[in-house]
């Protein structure tokens, strides 16, 4: 497994990275600390010692005991100077929480800790996780030094929103859980070659608006959040992904290349322009059937328009066209999202009449897996059987997806 370096600045979410640090070391990863003065007033070093098996750096002039080597590893024969042998010796360094302060002196070069310094030694991958007040992670300073950190290649994990550490207080600023910073610091590890690696996955996202006039449009309530999920999990896994998302509003996944369509029509041009150069496709947004068959130029004025009558024309099927088209080498994955009754028998009447390899399905009626969910409950529809997926978060069954896909596709 993996080397990790994991910084830790001063901040509340500091006991977050405790959990970090614990999840990594479950999953056999050697994991050792650095952490800024600051940061030990939140939390011990012991407990991070407890945690990886291996001293906790706070110093840069301390010695380090394990002379830069990470758990299960030997140490070196001669005494090297600490803050350099651990950088050197790290496959990747996660800086959570990142605070406003350790953020603007990583983009500054400044090196006035044992953080700081490693970090500018490092030439493994490098993240940063910022935790802050909401007003500091807006601040213009911030989002300056987040932008160079950017450029030069440092990947941001972005923070979450909801509650934050000063009572009453709302907005971005949360460290993300420590789940989702495992996850994303796995990507940056270096791995040996997969099943992924070198596929080329093309996923659509969201919902079609179809318009009626220059600011009324026919749509859905798709908010993308499972395409996005696909995209993120393919990405993670090493395929060169694209994601064609319609009229949605997510941050995009780490990695992942982003085409943005707004109609029926413009999404069939943006997949059909894609396709011939993709080895597995997920319809996963949810395309308009119907469309106004006239769109109005100006905005219908309501005192000239009663009664309003539309009327609408079928848009043209995307799925059918790909699937006619497909080489053997392709793999279409459909994507139902049905409303009560028998949705099992209906996704696989339309898996038998469109071709394609495998339709996932969803009831929508359910309130705790409707549209705009985080969570989600499908079955997936293949040739041979059904593979029930169960209630979970959006992530966990998009994974759940590209297992089955995985074995469709016929890899070991």
């Amino acid at each position: 497994m993996a080397r990790i370096l994991l910084g830790v600045s001063g901040g509340i979410a500091a006991y977050k990275a405790l959990e970090l640090a614990r999840l990594a070391t479950r999953e056999g990863h050697g994991v050792r600390v650095v952490m800024t003065p600051t940061a030990t007033r939140f939390v011990g070093a012991a407990s991070f010692e407890g945690i990886v098996g291996a001293p906790v750096l706070v110093d840069e002039f301390e010695r380090d005991p394990a002379r830069g080597a990470f758990p299960g590893d030997a140490p070196p024969a001669h005494d090297p100077i600490g803050h350099l042998e651990v950088a050197a010796n790290a496959d990747a360094f996660l800086v959570a929480p990142a605070s406003a302060n350790t953020i603007a002196k990583l983009a500054a070069g400044i090196a006035d800790s044992i953080l700081t310094t490693a970090f500018l030694a490092c030439t493994a991958p490098r993240a940063v996780a910022p935790a802050m007040n909401d007003r500091m992670y807006e601040d213009t300073a911030t989002q300056d030094n987040l932008r160079v950190l950017r450029k030069r290649g440092v990947v941001v994990i972005d923070p979450e929103s909801g509650s934050l550490a000063s009572r009453g207080e709302h907005g971005t600023g949360r460290l993300p859980e420590p789940e989702r910073l495992l996850a994303e610091l796995e990507t940056m590890l270096p791995g040996e070659p997969g099943p992924w690696d070198g596929m080329k996955v093309l996923v659509t996202a969201g919902g079609t608006r179809e318009p009626i006039d220059a600011v009324r449009y026919v749509g859905n309530r798709s908010s993308g959040r499972m395409g996005f999920a696909l995209a993120e999990s393919a990405a993670r896994r090493g395929a060169e992904v694209t994601l064609i998302a319609a009229n949605v509003t997510l941050p995009d996944p780490r990695g992942v290349r982003r085409i943005d369509a707004e109609t029926a029509a413009g999404l069939a041009d943006a997949v059909h322009a894609e396709f011939e150069d993709t080895h597995l496709l997920l319809m996963a947004a949810a395309v308009a059937d119907f469309r106004p068959a006239r769109a109005e130029a100006g905005k219908i004025a309501r005192e000239e328009s009663r009664p309003l009558n539309l009327r609408l024309e079928a848009t043209d099927d995307i799925l059918a066209s790909v699937a006619r088209i497909r080489r053997s080498d392709q793999t279409v994955v459909a994507f139902a999202a049905e409303h009560g009754g028998d949705a099992v028998a209906r996704a696989r009447e339309k898996l038998n009449r469109k071709g394609v390899d495998a339709i996932v399905v969803n009831d929508v009626s359910r309130p705790q897996i409707g549209f705009d969910s985080e969570l989600n409950e499908v079955v997936i529809v293949d040739a041979e059987r059904e593979h029930p997926v169960p209630l979970g978060t959006k992530q966990e069954v998009a994974d759940a997806i590209l297992d089955r896909v995985q074995v469709l596709r016929a890899y070991t």
